[in-house]
């Protein structure tokens, strides 16, 4: 099993699939890697050698944000976002969809599974109560 910054790559797989795992790295980025390491896409992982899986990653190295760095950088981002109090921020914070899409009907993938709300049965307004009975309810602690 091949090695390449961290990640463990499928020997069975081709190369050209098998940097897309690499977090940052696409479909599109892969055929610019492979053309300036002039290694062929169709080539098999097990099939490269040390020196060809060098050069690719120098090459992601030098020219690509990648795993750790590029999910620390996403997450420095939101958080400027969120400190200064932008929309964006506030849509991230809040999770809900940030570029501008209708929540009223659809949203389900960022906003979770549906809770109803509206007019209960007695039985289930009943069990309701009882559970909220058997909860102890936290007062606020006083700050001095």
């Amino acid at each position: 099993m091949a090695r390449l910054l961290g990640i463990n790559l499928p020997d069975n797989g081709r190369i050209e699939y098998a940097l897309t795992l690499l977090y940052g790295i696409g479909w599109s980025n892969v055929k610019k890697i492979l053309k300036q390491a002039e290694i062929d896409k169709d080539r098999k992982v097990s099939s490269l050698s040390e020196d060809e899986l060098k050069k690719v990653s120098l090459i992601i190295e030098k020219n690509y944000k990648v795993e750790g760095d590029l999910r620390e950088d996403i997450s420095e981002n939101l958080k400027r976002l969120r400190e200064i109090g932008s929309y964006r921020g506030v849509r991230h914070g809040r999770g809900l969809p940030v570029r501008g899409q209708r929540t009223r009907s659809n949203a389900r993938t960022k906003r979770g599974k549906r809770k109803t709300v509206g007019a209960l049965k007695k039985e289930v307004w009943a069990k309701m109560e009882q559970q909220q009975a058997k909860t102890p309810v936290s007062t606020p602690s006083q700050k001095k």
